[in-house]
C-alpha cells in the first residue's frame, strides 16, 4: 500500500483525484475486513477554529445517508478522526449506530479521536489503534470552559477564603464571571459523561464479563479524572489506553491492516489539505456527505 507521498502523487495523476483515490482505498479496506466501513473525518487540523468540524447534531444526517443500503449484518468498522464536540449529539449518535448495527461496531483510530470522539470509541466492541494513535480525556467542556476547571476554581476559592478572609474581594471578581447555575451545570455534565461511557462499556465492550462494572468504572475513572489527565487536550497513547483497561487491537499486529488503514488516512488528510471540505462521512460504496465551511 502507498505511503503519504505516494498517495499524493497518485491523487495528482488521477482524474477526479481526491474522491476517486480515496474511495478506492476505502473499498479495499472494507473488502479486507469483510465488514462495512464508514470513515468519519474532520478537517479541524487543516482548518482550525470552525464549529462545523466538531461533532454536532447535523452529523446524524450524514450517517443516515451513508448507512442507507448497507448490509448491516456485516457490522461496522468506524474510522474516527475528530476533535470531539457536543456531548448530547454524541450520545444520540452512539445510540443510533448501535441500533443500526446491533452493537457490532469497532472503532478504528488512525491518528486522533479526542473528547467526544473518545466517548464514541469507548462505546464500541473494541478499538483499533497504532503507535501513532491517540484518544483523549472525556472530561466535558461547557462553552469551551473545562467543567473540572470551574469546580476546582470554586474549591480553591472556598479553601483560600476560609484561611484568609481578606482574599474574598479577589475571588469575587474571579468567580463572578460565571452565571449562578454554572457550577451545577458543570457537575451534571461530568456525571453525564461518566454515565454515557460507563453504560456502553458495561453493555458493549465488556458485555458478558462478570467484572464488567468494575472494569468500566476503572476506564471512566482514568478518562474523566482531571487529576490524572491534567488538561482536556491531553493525548493518550495506545499504551495508556491498554493500561486503563480498554480492549485495544494493535495495528502493528497486522501489517496488511496497518497499511490499509494508514493509506485511507493519508487520503483524507490530502483531501482536506487540497479542497474546501471540512468534514467527510463516507462508506465503502462511495456514498458520502461532504461538509464545506459556511460563510
Amino acid at each position: 500500500m502507498p505511503n503519504w507521498g505516494q498517495v499524493l502523487k497518485e491523487m495528482a495523476a488521477t482524474t477526479q483525484p481526491l474522491d476517486a483515490v480515496r474511495r478506492r482505498y476505502l473499498a479495499s479496506l472494507a473488502e479486507k475486513r469483510g465488514r462495512n466501513v464508514i470513515a468519519y473525518y474532520s478537517g479541524w487540523l487543516q482548518k482550525p477554529g470552525l464549529y462545523q468540524t466538531s461533532i454536532n447534531d447535523d452529523d446524524k444526517n450524514g450517517f443516515m445517508a451513508v448507512i442507507h443500503g448497507l448490509d448491516r449484518e456485516k457490522g461496522l468498522d468506524l474510522i474516527l478522526h475528530t476533535p470531539g464536540g457536543d456531548m448530547a449529539a454524541t450520545e444520540s449518535l452512539i445510540d443510533y449506530l448501535h441500533r443500526m448495527f446491533n452493537g457490532d461496531v469497532v472503532a478504528v483510530i488512525p491518528q486522533i479521536a479526542m473528547s467526544a470522539g473518545t466517548m464514541i470509541a469507548c462505546s464500541c466492541r473494541k478499538i483499533i489503534m497504532g503507535k501513532q494513535s491517540n484518544i483523549g480525556p472525556i472530561d466535558p467542556q461547557l462553552n469551551g470552559v473545562p467543567a473540572y476547571g470551574v469546580i476546582k476554581e470554586f474549591e480553591d476559592a472556598i479553601e483560600e477564603i476560609q484561611k484568609k478572609p481578606s482574599a474574598l474581594p479577589v475571588w469575587q471578581m474571579i468567580i463572578g464571571k460565571y452565571h449562578p447555575t454554572f457550577l451545577g451545570e458543570c457537575r451534571k455534565a461530568i456525571n453525564l459523561s461518566n454515565e454515557i461511557v460507563r453504560t456502553r462499556l458495561e453493555t458493549v465492550m465488556f458485555a458478558g464479563d462478570v467484572s464488567a462494572s468494575s472494569k468500566a468504572q476503572r476506564v471512566v475513572d482514568f478518562l474523566n479524572e482531571h487529576e490524572n489527565t491534567k488538561i482536556h487536550a491531553r493525548h493518550i497513547d495506545i499504551e495508556k489506553a491498554v493500561t486503563c483497561g480498554l480492549k485495544i487491537k494493535r495495528l502493528e499486529d497486522d501489517n496488511d491492516l496497518q497499511d490499509a488503514v494508514l493509506t485511507v488516512h493519508h487520503c483524507y488528510m490530502h483531501t482536506f489539505a487540497n479542497s474546501q471540505a471540512i468534514k467527510i462521512t463516507e462508506n465503502q460504496k462511495g456514498n458520502a456527505v461532504v461538509n464545506v465551511a459556511r460563510k
